[in-house]
């Protein structure tokens, strides 16, 4: 069994949800962790807030960011145990992010560290 990153990507970062809303996906966001842990397939997750956030550049160049002004944004990210690709797939289909407009989860294989991935 392997480990894949479900990336939540958000495609407009300007977008602001009343604190109602969050309470809702948030809400919705923990059934579906909850959903997968019950499986024993969940591993870890975040979110992943702005605030105290920097960009790291070439040339040790530091800067303030990423900003929620930018097109697109990254909300947060899990990783589960899936035995393919496809069932990593299937549970980023039930993610509550698929319901904003444009947004989409990124599925991503973990790299084992064997040299080869």
């Amino acid at each position: 069994m392997d480990e894949y990153v479900l990336i939540m990507r958000h495609e407009d970062g300007t977008k602001v949800a009343s604190p109602e809303q969050i309470q809702i996906w948030m809400k919705q966001t923990m059934d579906w962790i909850g959903g997968i842990a019950a499986q024993n397939k969940f591993v870890s997750g975040t979110g992943l807030p702005f605030a105290d956030a920097r960009v790291v550049k070439r040339n040790n160049v530091v800067t303030n960011g990423p900003f929620g002004e930018i097109k697109e944004t990254i909300g947060g990210l899990i990783t589960v145990k899936a035995n393919s690709v496809e069932e990593a797939v299937e549970f980023a289909k039930g993610c509550p992010v698929l319901q904003g407009e444009g947004n989409s989860v990124e599925v991503r294989k973990v790299a084992k560290g064997d040299g080869v991935h």
